[in-house]
């Protein structure tokens, strides 16, 4: 990660808080809302700490040593074949959750919490890594947000249905490849080899004492344990800039901690553009190999104003006229998550807020140009969602008729 600050600093994008600021004051989350910038506290609780590490294409882009033209069409290529060399054992203290900076943000959040912490879990031979918001209780305990269904929750009950624990390992402060592999929907068992595809073809890693395999080069590493133990965790800010509920989720507790003399925390805004880059970039090369099935697909982006999460504007090169239809269709099957989907041509930056609301303005017949999906699992944290859990989904087809391209198409110079 240190690496890759210095990049950002050679790009004139980071920003230096200098004066000594307090983790509990959210006058930090605030400032983190006010930029896209990389945020670097010199001094925030007597120790250092980055935030908006990656709140913006151009961020993810230099981090994965991508074009940033080319970055959804090159994602979309992984082979998820990265080596990993394992350094050995990993050297740990006794865990004291009072040395790090941990944050709160906003007034009605249930305390502080972890954001940015990546939790690497191994259960019968599989590895998996994920991102949990995490609330602290103690000195050496926190409450993570465990989503029904996904891998780490999977992982844990299978462990509960043996009589032990799941052995887990939360790093904080990894180079981004790795933040972004653990947020990317991969192969079973493939994040670490994903991260290490993304950072040239080879990953070290080390092992803690529980046996999970952790970054190399992290700056904090609590290792432990998740068992049967359940508290109250929320309210807290998600995705959409709303607070999320308060729920029954289970305790992590961790044995042992290691961080690096003069460590570097990374903490996420909630709901800021970091948070947002994170949760829909890397549904965007799942989206455009869905799309590349039924039409030429150009380029997949999942918008800021739509949460990172529920936007998509798919760019395509039509060739029949119900191309943009069959690419609609096709990603709301890539991504359940999705509420809205604007299909745009080639000659509209599916970037810029402008050129697509132009396209909707110009190119949409709104009796033949819009399908509506009713009864339709969404999102959870889609606050319009039903009580009976289904959602309503739009498609728009914002894209020229074939055959009268010289009546929509702009004029120019």
């Amino acid at each position: 990660m240190r690496e890759f600050i210095e990049k950002m600093r050679r790009a004139g994008r980071v920003i230096d808080v200098n004066e000594p600021c307090s983790p509990e004051d959210m006058k930090v989350a605030q400032r983190a809302a006010a930029t896209d910038k990389l945020l670097f506290f010199h001094d925030i609780g007597g120790a250092r700490a980055v935030m908006n590490v990656t709140a913006n294409r151009h961020a993810l882009a230099l981090a994965l040593g991508i074009d940033e033209k080319n970055l959804v069409k090159k994602l979309a290529d992984a082979t998820f074949d990265g080596k990993i060399v394992n350094d050995g054992k990993l050297a740990m203290k006794k865990p004291d959750l009072r040395k790090i900076p941990v944050m709160h943000f906003f007034p009605k959040d249930a305390g502080k919490y972890f954001t940015a912490g990546v939790v690497f879990s191994k259960w019968d031979g599989v590895e998996n890594a994920s991102i949990h918001r995490m609330l602290v209780l103690d000195d050496t305990r926190v409450a993570a947000r465990l989503v029904e269904g996904r891998h780490t929750y999977v992982m844990h009950k299978k462990a509960l249905a043996c009589g032990e624990r799941l052995p887990v390992a939360m790093v904080i402060g990894a180079h981004p490849a790795v933040t972004f592999a653990s947020c990317t929907r991969v192969p079973t068992g493939k994040e670490l080899a994903y991260a290490a595809e993304l950072l040239g073809g080879t990953i070290h890693v080390r092992e803690c004492s529980n046996g999970v395999l952790v970054p190399a080069d992290a700056e904090i590493v609590l290792e432990g344990f998740i068992g049967p133990d359940v508290t109250d965790e929320g309210p807290f800010v998600d995705i959409t800039g709303t607070y999320d509920p308060v729920r029954r989720q289970p305790v992590i507790e961790f044995t042992g901690m290691y961080t690096k003399p003069d460590f570097i925390y990374h903490s996420i805004l909630p709901g800021g553009d970091e948070h947002k880059v994170l949760m829909g970039c890397p549904y965007e090369p799942k989206i455009y190999r869905a799309v590349a099935g039924v039409t030429e697909v150009k380029n997949v982006v999942l918008t800021k104003g739509g949460c990172g999460y529920l936007h998509a504007v798919v760019q395509i090169k039509k060739s029949t006229q119900g191309d943009g239809k069959n690419a609609i269709m096709a990603a709301f099957a890539a991504h359940t998550s999705l509420k809205h989907v604007v299909v745009v041509d080639e000659d509209i930056d599916p970037t810029d807020p402008y050129d697509v609301e132009y396209a909707i303005a110009t190119r949409v017949s709104g009796d033949m140009d819009i399908m509506v999906i009713t009864g339709v699992r969404g999102s959870s944290l889609d606050p319009c969602q039903k009580e009976d859990g289904t959602n309503v989904k739009i498609g728009v087809d914002a894209t020229m008729v074939l055959g009268h391209e010289d009546e929509f198409r702009r004029a120019t110079w």
